[in-house]
């Protein structure tokens, strides 16, 4: 086995600790990453706080992660020692069900694998990104493009693909007209994809307070939703709408603000239900859907599109003995607009 320093939780309500993990032995078509980076993801809070369902501690979180090979399988084709490389939400799948086959294995029928507190094939808990070194089978890892920054990778790896698939699933091109309610982690990822791929961006945010930044983030328009005004201004006016908060929103005024055929996405994942009223869809054909991160094929192809239009989401570097601090001011949207931790910190105290 192969032991690597990392940080964990212990009980719903933290501290993080450092400690040590036990990864597995290489097999044949596995790869030893050593992690230089790893982002800190909204959802990673919600699962060590047991919002989402029970939790095996300790739990090292994290699925935003950027490093460097340092070891391969026997029978690794794809990477090679040295290679930059990412890994996102999820280590494996069961590559069999159509929906694998398709590309798709987020959504495999038999359960993809979390990159932690998961149940791996092996029967190993899996451990995430809050640590020096991760094992992975080469087909659940990403090429990095020359010239992209580590640091500024690893958000990619969820916040980037968790906006790019609905963004082009559902067509976010010229002429189309988007709204993208928060601009927070995944809300100002969602902005500058969809301006680079020449939609019409506007933000629909609580306040005004980040206005300036949402316009410069790529947004044309930028409006706050604690004015009632805005839902009746803007009724009807939209062929997408992405929502990323993780909180209880009135989905219902959200949708009126669709075109006919218009479509709202939940990407955010709030733990409180939200109710939909059938007279918000039927008058004018709209639809609610949702949607969970991107394939691995989509992946890479989201890390070659932000790399030839040079988009990278808005960091803050910190320390690993500042996780807790972090999180903290993930849940006070203190944040503009990602926290990336620098492994090589890992044994700070």
């Amino acid at each position: 086995m192969i032991t690597a320093n990392a940080r964990a939780v212990f009980h719903p309500e933290g501290p993080f600790k450092l400690t040590t993990i036990e990864r597995r032995d290489l097999q044949p078509h596995d790869v030893l990453i050593e992690i230089k980076y790893a982002g800190i993801c909204h959802s990673d809070i919600h699962t060590a706080r047991g919002d989402w369902g029970p939790v095996n501690y300790p739990l090292v979180p994290g699925h935003e992660i950027a490093g460097i090979v340092t070891q391969v399988g026997s029978e690794v084709k794809k990477y090679a020692i040295g290679d930059r490389v990412g890994v996102g939400c999820m280590v494996d799948s069961c590559g069999e069900c159509p929906n694998c086959h398709k590309g798709e294995e987020q959504y495999c029928l038999s359960g993809n694998t979390g990159t932690y507190g998961a149940i791996d094939r092996y029967g190993q808990y899996t451990q995430g990104g809050y640590s020096t070194h991760i094992v992975v089978t080469e087909d659940f890892v990403v090429r990095i493009p020359d010239g992209m920054e580590l640091d500024k990778a690893a958000p990619l790896l969820c916040a980037g693909i968790t906006t790019y698939s609905p963004l082009r699933h559902w067509g976010a091109a010229p002429g189309k007209r988007v709204a993208v309610v928060g601009l927070g982690g995944l809300g100002h990822m969602a902005v500058k994809l969809a301006h680079a791929m020449g939609a019409e961006v506007t933000v629909l945010s609580q306040s005004l307070s980040k206005k300036e930044d949402g316009l410069r983030l790529g947004a044309n328009h930028y409006y706050a939703t604690s004015d009632p005004e805005t839902f009746k201004q803007l009724a009807g006016s939209f062929d997408l709408i992405v929502n990323t908060v993780s909180a209880k929103i009135d989905i219902n005024a959200y949708l009126s603000l669709l075109a006919l055929d218009g479509t709202l996405v939940n990407v955010g994942a709030p733990a409180e239900p939200l109710p939909v009223q059938v007279f918000s869809l039927i008058p004018h054909r709209r639809s609610f859907a949702g949607s969970m991160i991107g394939g691995i094929r989509e992946t890479q192809e989201m890390l070659d599109f932000c790399a030839e239009h040079n988009i990278a989401p808005e960091i803050e570097v910190i320390s690993a003995n500042r996780i807790d601090e972090a999180w903290e001011r993930v849940l006070a949207s203190d944040v503009r607009y990602r926290f990336v931790i620098d492994i090589g910190t890992m044994d700070n105290e």
